[in-house]
């Protein structure tokens, strides 16, 4: 069992667990098909992700940890004062910094302790962000891909509005949680809509997944993928996907990514096809479907969260790049490391 007080436990299993959720219902009337009524659902006619699964991830006890990615010290000063390179900086989990033509964007920012709806328990962060908050550089928009705490941090975002003032980019449903936590600036988009900001275009895309924040939430905010185009370059965030074909619609669509940024982890309560999560060598399939240039892995080796080991989720996806002749491909970071793309 996990170590947490036998309460504690229960609150958060009850948030974890409860799924009252709408993905078998039928489309809304006249709108898109991932629409149903009071809220949303994937598309794959395959997915599934019972309660008793879910509940076997909760109760079956702490991760196999192993070895903790090593943080390498970034001050954020070559971050502040870079102009126009295009980098990519990894924080931890999802949380990644994106330098794109001028403009400095955050990906699911979660600088804070715990993904729990409770400050004393839950999962902890075992490694530190890469980036401390006060180095980063001016915030100019951040893009959010669900709900979920490990996802979606309010501490962070509210500090992230009162001391950047960045535009937030958010699924379908997740603006009023927004406002309702005195963030205005924020832009509400479904699948495949679309906004400039600053010279980027920034697309709203398809992930499978889910979504809730408690008891009486659950998938009735959408979640999402992104794509931000700039004059030369593109790069794709994931956010949280399980792995489906129809993610290939993407580069199709909206020409391929030079960089993906992909999920690794939380795989393993699936021996081959997690619902939720890509494991690593899905993670390389999508990649492939992207048709991209550079992948980069996160969603791994951050958070008491993962049940795998910390070094599986990376070692697994190398093994499979070098397998496929993909490895000069793949840029394995560690928190804080910076790369240009």
């Amino acid at each position: 069992m996990p170590r947490w007080s036998l309460p504690a436990l229960a609150a958060c299993a009850a948030v974890a667990l409860v799924h009252v959720g709408l993905q078998g219902q039928a489309p809304a009337t006249d709108s898109p098909p991932h629409h149903v009524e009071g809220g949303f659902r994937n598309l794959d006619p395959r997915y599934s992700y019972p309660l008793l699964l879910r509940a076997r991830h909760v109760f079956r006890g702490s991760p196999r940890r192993g070895p903790r990615p090593l943080v390498f010290a970034n001050d954020g000063a070559e971050l502040r004062a870079n102009g126009h390179e295009p980098t990519v900086t990894w924080v931890g989990h999802a949380t990644l910094l994106i330098q794109i033509d001028g403009v400095n964007v955050l990906t699911d920012p979660h600088f804070g302790e715990r993904t729990s709806p409770l400050s004393f328990a839950g999962p902890r962060r075992l490694v530190p962000p890469g980036i401390a908050f006060d180095d980063l550089p001016p915030i100019d928009a951040v893009v959010i891909s669900h709900d979920h705490y490990d996802h979606l941090d309010r501490e962070t975002v509210q500090r992230l509005a009162r001391e950047h003032r960045p535009t937030f980019f958010v699924p379908l449903g997740l603006k009023a949680w927004f406002v309702g936590n005195g963030v205005e600036d924020a832009i509400e988009l479904d699948w495949w809509e679309s906004r400039r900001f600053r010279g980027l275009r920034i697309t709203c895309t398809p992930a499978q997944h889910s979504s809730g924040r408690g008891l009486h939430d659950q998938d009735q905010r959408l979640w999402s993928s992104w794509m931000l185009a700039g004059r030369a370059r593109r790069v794709y965030f994931a956010g949280d996907t399980g792995y489906t074909p129809s993610l290939g619609d993407i580069a199709r669509r909206l020409d391929p990514p030079d960089l993906a940024l992909l999920p690794i982890g939380g795989y393993s309560d699936y021996p081959s096809h997690h619902p939720n999560h890509l494991n690593p060598e899905e993670a390389v399939r999508l990649f492939e479907d992207l048709r991209a240039r550079l992948l980069v892995p996160m969603h791994w080796g951050t958070f008491d969260l993962n049940r795998e080991p910390f070094r599986e989720p990376p070692d697994r996806l190398l093994k499979e790049a070098l397998h496929r002749g993909l490895e000069e491909r793949m840029a394995v970071l560690n928190p804080g490391e910076e790369i240009g793309w």
